[in-house]
């Protein structure tokens, strides 16, 4: 068996039951000039018990399909949001 990607992101909706979509950044260099440019992923992820709210920093593990966009689980909240 594989090992599963990790990654961190920031939770930007928390609207639906038991899910949660996470905004990860990266940086990528532009092929032809150069430049440091940010790029945004979104993924839907599973949030078993809603302890994931808008704004929080978590950390999301790939895993089975769960629903026809779910791939992706809540591991750990990393951080808290201000409220």
């Amino acid at each position: 068996m594989s090992v599963k990607q990790q990654l961190t992101g920031k939770v930007v909706s928390d609207k639906m039951d038991k899910t949660v979509v996470v905004a990860v950044e990266r940086q990528v260099r532009h092929e032809v000039y150069g430049k440091s440019q940010r790029k945004t992923s979104t993924f839907v992820a599973h949030n078993e018990g809603n302890e994931a709210k808008a704004g929080d920093t978590v950390n999301i593990a790939e895993t089975r399909p769960l629903s026809r966009r779910k791939r992706w689980v809540v591991t750990k909240v990393v951080t808290k949001a201000a409220v």
